[in-house]
């Protein structure tokens, strides 16, 4: 076995403690610590953690100070966020990850902000992600690499990465993260962390993220434990409802009902890594062993998705491009686009005849998926094909064919859901044999997000898994 490589956590002896979000918040409403104390500990272990690996984007603190000073109310009063730099926070530019034009601060919140806000969330700023959200590792050739805390030599996974890093070090408990191909899981799988992707029209979303022809895009967070997700749902559900949903509510223990499991270790984008299979396999046994039915089956993915996908995929870059000038304004520089955005749309030319197609297809997954789940209550998957990759391996300055092979054959199993609009989640439930985290990815049909939180629960009682590298 080699030698792990040494992890790197924010953590010290100050008012944010250990505690997870849940946690933390108890301790501000019974006065134990009081916001500004919290606030000033999360912008030092954010500094710390981004000095060593990256992350973010754009600070905000004279702002979340002012903030602390009388936070406002709900549940999470007082407790320090990072909102992802593709997400509208008033005061703060959206660079989404490029520097193709010059930053203007927003003048208001986006929808997603605003409903964070409104639970007791207070920002510090916003994070790093790949550029445009397009790559599974934010590794921009001027901004810079966004590291992971348990190897600084590899990804922290993406495009939530520096949600991601301010996590799982321990800057602060809770971040925004958004996944428009596997963008909440794969960093929650790279990094150790909790990421579950909501069902399609779950929580408010930004007005751009709404209009898209398929909305493969839904917004939530990474924390460290499950309480923290789940606490996090309950208090967004009674600031945003989508009545066509039935309510998460407040889950807060184990389900005591026990589900049949579809065991899927094959990937529609080609094979999966001997390691991943057996530690899939691992967590399989876990569950029986906890009662559960879990057999093997085929995930209900059509020959045509990963083609129909690419394609759909492809023309947002496209539509991202050529929208640069009008949205924004006269300093947009596509030269300053990196490769794989310009590989990305240069597909986008090509398939155009294919897209209506593609598009069609992806709006009918929908239907396949509900057919498959009237046989089965979850689906297990690894939440990626391979170990975390040594940064390097998706830079995006590389020949953008050879990059978009690899980030293919890595993110298999993520985007399925993004086209059926079905939750899934990714939890820390297994390690390589140098430590790293892998995560294992449960998955339900449409408005099932209580039944996974329920069930990963019932995981974390029984596994278990480092609330952070230490």
């Amino acid at each position: 076995m080699n030698d792990p490589a040494p992890v790197v956590h924010a953590g010290r002896d100050d008012a944010l403690g250990a505690h997870d979000a849940v946690g933390l918040a108890g301790e501000i409403a019974a006065g134990r610590v009081s916001v500004p104390e919290v606030v000033e500990a999360a912008i030092a272990r954010s500094e710390d953690a981004a000095a060593r690996l990256g992350g973010i984007a754009h600070p905000a603190y004279d702002e979340a100070r002012r903030l602390a000073r009388d936070p406002a109310g709900g549940f999470f009063a007082g407790v320090p966020f990072w909102v992802k730099d593709n997400a509208a926070l008033a005061g703060s530019p959206t660079m989404e990850g490029t520097d193709a034009w010059d930053p203007v601060p927003a003048r208001r919140d986006g929808d997603h902000a605003r409903m964070a806000r409104a639970t007791g969330l207070l920002p510090l700023g916003k994070t790093q992600l790949s550029e445009l959200g397009f790559s599974a590792s934010a590794e921009h050739p001027r901004l810079g690499p966004v590291r992971n805390p348990w190897d600084p030599t590899r990804t922290a996974g993406a495009s939530s990465a520096g949600s991601a890093v301010m996590v799982a070090t321990g800057a602060v408990p809770m971040a925004h993260a958004n996944d428009g191909g596997g963008s909440i899981r794969i960093p929650a799988s790279c990094c150790g962390l909790v990421g579950l992707k909501p069902t399609r029209g779950r929580l408010a979303q930004d007005k751009g993220l709404r209009e898209m022809p398929v909305r493969i895009v839904h917004d939530g967070v990474l924390t460290r434990t499950v309480r923290d997700t789940a606490a996090f749902y309950r208090e967004a559900e009674k600031v945003y409802r989508d009545l066509s949903l039935p309510p998460v509510g407040d889950i807060t223990r184990p389900g005591e009902a026990r589900l049949r499991v579809a065991l899927v270790t094959q990937s529609p984008a080609g094979p999966v890594d001997d390691d991943v299979v057996r530690l899939t396999h691992e967590t399989a046994a876990t569950l029986e062993r906890l009662g559960h039915h879990v057999e093997p089956a085929e995930a209900p993915v059509p020959g045509s998705f990963v083609d129909d996908f690419l394609t759909y995929w492809a023309f947002l870059a496209l539509a991202s491009i050529g929208r640069g000038p009008r949205v924004h304004g006269p300093s947009w520089d596509p030269d300053r686009l990196d490769a794989l955005t310009h590989h990305l749309a240069r597909q986008a030319r090509r398939r155009l005849p294919r897209l209506p197609l593609a598009i069609a297809r992806l709006r009918a997954s929908r239907r396949r998926s509900a057919r498959f789940y009237a046989n089965y209550d979850v689906v297990l998957t690894p939440t990626l094909a391979h170990p975390t990759p040594h940064l390097g391996h998706l830079d995006p300055t590389q020949d953008g064919a050879l990059v978009l092979e690899r980030l293919l054959a890595w993110v298999g199993f993520t985007p399925l859901q993004n086209a059926t609009g079905d939750p899934a989640v990714s939890l820390p439930l297994a390690r390589t044999a140098e430590g790293l985290p892998v995560g294992m990815m449960l998955s339900a049909g449409a408005g099932r997000e209580a039944l996974l939180l329920e069930l990963a629960y019932e995981l974390e009682e029984a596994v278990g898994w480092p609330t952070a590298p230490s």
